[in-house]
């Protein structure tokens, strides 16, 4: 299951604090949400839209920041 969230965006829920530590992501998957742990590079504050990239394990992800090209 971890590798279907590759690609998906989500929101973070609580900030993620680079190397000190991960937040929290909300994403959609299989049409329900659904909460992982998020590791980023740089610290990312609470409601940043972001892309996960990796996915390590389960339930553990790794995001950085998503601006969507469909909105100005």
């Amino acid at each position: 299951m971890s590798a279907s969230v590759i690609g998906c965006v989500g929101t973070l829920i609580v900030p993620t604090r680079g190397a000190e530590g991960a937040g929290e992501v909300l994403l959609t998957v299989r049409g329900s949400k659904e909460t992982f742990l998020a590791r980023s590079d740089e610290p990312l504050p609470k409601g940043t839209q972001v892309l996960v990239v990796q996915a390590h394990g389960p339930r553990t992800v790794v995001v950085e920041p998503w601006n969507d090209p469909t909105f100005p």
